[in-house]
């Protein structure tokens, strides 16, 4: 526990806790739940956990909508069942990181109830309040993310309150020094419990124009949604988000980190230009950690060009910036659907997540695997009278919305909803999923969940996996994808083969490779031959 550095270059694997593990059978997951399973987590070779929220909620967005932020949800269990998780992680050497959402509360936080109710009160400023113009309208342009004006009308201050996200999402003001010492306070409080760092949610969105601009707009609009433009994407988000203040409370936050031992936070940087951003509030040591950006986790496909250009944009940037990459996590479609080429609802391959798996472990930077992607669980089709999201109910039927991918965990592939839970969950395990499941996956040796245990065991034996630096190869073929991986005196090489087809490749030196079963590349004279969603890493 005091290697200040242990977060870079380590794997951490996610988990959503409303999907993890069921312990009192009331559909909902559960800490308890959670630490009856660390064992299965520590098995996969991870070095830590991050958990997303689990504190007191109405759940208008499943915990991103924070009541308490220093207790936990009954839903979830209590204080003590959080220590008794994070002391058993520990024990296994797991680090436990926690999802913190400080740009915005749930409505029924009771500092927004006092906010609200006068324009003197002494939590009168802890959020973003603004007189409606004098027709009446809202203070300015800006759109919510979830759809909407990003301005609510409360009557009882008679004024709007800023909400990025949905109206019971009202944004903090981290400029009122009130707001700002209770958040940090709160950081204390989870870091004084003993967590290993935070994941900082929506981290662009801390600050605004304190003048409240309007975002001017947008020539080229592009939704992730729909086809035609939304009136989010209609504008450019000069004035909401990404607002200079951001980084100095960054650095406020850093000193928090740094009053304790082997502390970390990674933060989450969406928006246009994320891989540029996520360098930019990682440089140095006054800033945060480490941040993963949206570029690995959006679109429908996956090339060479896609992965080796985010990569290197990062790379390129100046400063000491150190990186996190993602393919999966609670927000989008799962990869093993959303790259794989058929496009058939629930197609997957074993072999495409196997691959998958071992490509995002030699990426340079930090790695972040989502509960089931070692599973190879594809994205999940949710019948629109069981969607909960309330992202998927307004986009529905252009998309279901972030439910696919937050079914919960298939344990027992022979049981009742996956063997999560005695009794209906929260959402459908679906019987694409459920023959997925854990308990079938241990039986087969091929299976992901052996690959996924046997390439992170494997890769804890090479520090340039880990700590090393990354040299693309000119492969020109945009479904093959090579770099060499160097640190001190060892240096990898590694080949991926992104399409279902076999091909050749150079040899560009090679050693002692990694044994990926079937899909290991074989060496001929100078040249590797790769089978379909085959690798090489030597």
């Amino acid at each position: 526990m005091s290697d200040k550095q242990w977060w870079r270059g380590a794997v951490i694997y996610q988990i959503y806790p409303r999907s993890f593990a069921d312990s009192n059978d009331d559909g909902i997951g559960d800490l308890p739940g959670i630490t009856g399973k660390l064992d299965y987590v520590a098995s996969l070779g991870v070095d830590a956990v991050w958990l997303s929220p689990f504190f007191k909620s109405p759940m208008k967005d499943y915990g991103y909508d924070v009541a308490d932020y220093c207790d936990v949800d009954p839903l979830f269990g209590t204080l003590g069942d959080f220590k008794k998780m994070m002391d058993k992680a520990h024990s296994l050497g797991l680090k436990v990181i926690i999802d913190f959402v400080l740009t915005h509360s749930s409505d029924q936080h009771q500092w927004f109830q006092e906010s609200r109710s006068s324009r003197d009160n002494a939590k009168a400023d802890w959020y973003i309040w603004a007189d409606a113009k004098p027709d009446g309208s809202p203070p300015n342009n800006w759109q919510a993310h979830f759809g909407g004006s990003s301005w609510t009308y409360d009557v009882r201050r008679g004024q709007y309150y800023l909400h990025n996200f949905l109206p019971e999402q009202p944004d903090i003001n981290l400029r009122s020094p009130g707001a700002r010492r209770a958040i940090l306070d709160a950081a204390r409080f989870w870091l004084g419990m003993g967590v290993d760092g935070f994941r900082l949610d929506a981290a662009l969105h801390y600050f605004c124009d304190p003048d409240l601009k309007d975002n001017p707009p947008n020539p080229d609009p592009v939704s992730s949604w729909f086809d035609h433009p939304t009136p989010f994407s209609m504008q450019k988000h000069e004035n909401d988000i990404h607002i200079p203040d951001t980084l100095s409370f960054m650095k406020e936050l850093r000193g928090v980190l740094d009053e304790y031992d082997a502390r970390m936070a990674v933060a989450e940087i969406g928006g246009e230009d994320s891989v540029v951003l996520s360098a930019q509030y990682t440089d140095g040591p006054q800033l945060i950690h480490t941040a993963y950006n949206f570029s690995l986790i959006t679109g429908d496909e996956v090339t060479a060009a896609k992965i080796r250009g985010a990569l290197e944009a990062f790379i390129d940037q100046p400063g000491e910036g150190w990186p996190s990459w993602a393919f999966s996590n609670h927000d989008v479609p799962r990869v093993a659907s959303r790259w794989f080429a058929d496009k058939t609802p629930c197609a997957h391959d074993p072999r495409f997540s196997k691959m998958l798996v071992a490509l995002l472990g030699c990426l340079y930077g930090t790695v972040f695997m989502y509960q089931g992607e070692e599973l190879g669980l594809p994205e999940a089709e949710i019948p629109f009278e069981k969607i909960q999201d309330p992202l998927g109910k307004f986009l529905y039927p252009a998309w279901q919305g972030r439910d696919g991918c937050r079914t919960p965990m298939p344990w027992r592939g022979d049981k009742r909803n996956g063997g999560f839970s005695k009794v209906e969950p929260w959402l459908p395990v679906p019987g694409t999923q459920a023959v997925l499941a854990a308990d079938f996956q241990e039986k087969d040796k091929n299976s992901a969940l052996h690959f996924t245990r046997h390439f992170l065991k494997w890769r804890k034996e090479h520090v340039a996996l880990i700590e090393g630096s990354i040299e693309f190869i000119d492969l020109n073929d945009d479904l093959l994808l090579g770099f060499r991986r160097v640190c001190d005196s060892e240096e990898m090489l590694c080949v991926f083969n992104l399409s279902e087809k076999e091909c050749t490749v150079p040899l560009q030196g090679g050693g002692e490779a990694f044994d990926a079963g079937a899909q290991t590349g074989q060496v001929a004279g100078a040249t590797v031959i790769l089978p379909p969603y085959g690798l090489y890493v030597a």
